[in-house]
C-alpha cells in the first residue's frame, strides 16, 4: 500500500500480480467536542461552489469555496480499489455539503504505480473542472483497465525500457486509457501529449513523493480535516465528523 515513489523509483510490476486493493479502515476518532451549526456561505454572484475548482498549493484539485472552513482532503490513488469505492458512495455525499460553501473537497494524488501516475496524468490534462469528474470516471473502469494490461502485459513491460516522454503513452496505449479518455472529451493527440511533458509527470510525481513522507501518509485513501489526519476511510465514518465540525447538507 506504501506509495512514496518518485519517477525514477516507479516499479513496473507484472501485469497479473496488479490487483485492487482495499486500504485498511481505522476506529473512528472519539471524543471531539460538537461544534455549533456554521452557516452557509454564498457563492460570488454567477458561481455556484459545486462548480468552482482551484489548484492548491500542494497541487491538489479543490472542489468548492477555497476558503471554507471546513478544508477535506483525500490522498488517492488511481489503481487504489478502496478509493474507487469512495469515488463511487462518497463523492456524492460530499458534493452536497461543498455546495453550502461551508465545506472544501480537495484531491491530492499519492502515486503508487506507473498506471495510477499515468491516470493521474490524464486526468490533468483537460480542463481543471473535469479533474475530479474525469478521475470518479476512471475509478469506474479500474477492473477494466487492469483487465487490458493483463490482456496486453507484453506491451506494459515492455515500456518500462522506453525513455519518459515514450514511456506513459505506451502505458496508456497497453491499458486502454487513449480510447477510454477520448470518449470523455481528451482526443487521442491531447493526451499524448500531456504524457509527454515529462516535467509535469515528474511534478505529479515529486509532489506525492514529498508529501507522503512530511505527512507520514502510507495508505489510500487518506483523509485529512482541517489538517487533522483522519483515522477513517469510508464515507459513512467521515460524514458524522463533517456534521459534527459543524457541516450540514444544503
Amino acid at each position: 500500500m506504501k506509495s512514496r515513489a518518485n519517477l525514477t523509483k516507479l516499479s513496473f510490476a507484472a501485469p497479473l500480480a496488479l490487483a485492487l486493493t482495499l486500504a485498511a479502515c481505522g476506529d473512528a476518532p472519539t471524543g471531539d467536542a460538537e461544534s455549533d451549526v456554521i452557516a452557509p456561505i454564498a457563492a460570488p454572484d454567477g458561481t455556484n461552489w459545486g462548480e468552482t475548482v482551484t489548484i492548491s498549493e500542494q497541487d491538489g484539485y479543490v472542489l468548492g469555496n477555497p476558503d471554507a472552513p471546513l478544508k477535506l482532503v483525500e490522498y488517492a490513488s488511481h489503481t487504489c480499489g478502496a478509493c474507487a469505492n469512495f469515488a463511487a458512495t462518497g463523492k456524492p455525499g460530499i458534493k452536497e455539503y461543498v455546495a453550502t460553501g461551508v465545506v472544501s473537497f480537495e484531491q491530492r494524488n499519492l502515486v503508487r504505480d506507473p498506471i495510477d501516475l499515468t491516470i493521474a496524468t490524464l486526468v490533468r490534462c483537460g480542463a481543471d473542472e473535469n479533474m475530479q469528474v474525469l478521475s470518479d470516471q476512471a475509478w469506474s473502469n479500474l477492473e477494466a483497465t487492469f483487465a487490458a494490461v493483463n490482456a496486453n502485459g507484453a506491451a506494459y513491460e515492455a515500456a518500462g525500457n522506453l525513455p519518459v516522454d515514450q514511456r506513459f503513452v505506451q502505458i496508456a496505449q497497453a491499458a486502454g486509457l487513449i480510447d477510454f479518455f477520448a470518449a470523455r472529451g481528451l482526443s487521442a493527440d491531447q493526451q499524448r501529449a500531456c504524457l509527454s511533458d515529462t516535467a509535469k509527470i515528474e511534478g505529479i510525481a515529486n509532489n506525492s513523493t514529498a508529501q507522503a513522507a512530511e505527512l507520514n501518509i502510507t495508505q489510500t485513501p487518506t483523509f485529512i480535516l482541517n489538517d487533522r489526519k483522519l483515522d477513517v476511510n469510508g464515507w459513512a465514518a467521515i460524514e458524522p465528523l463533517l456534521q459534527r465540525a459543524g457541516a450540514r447538507q444544503e
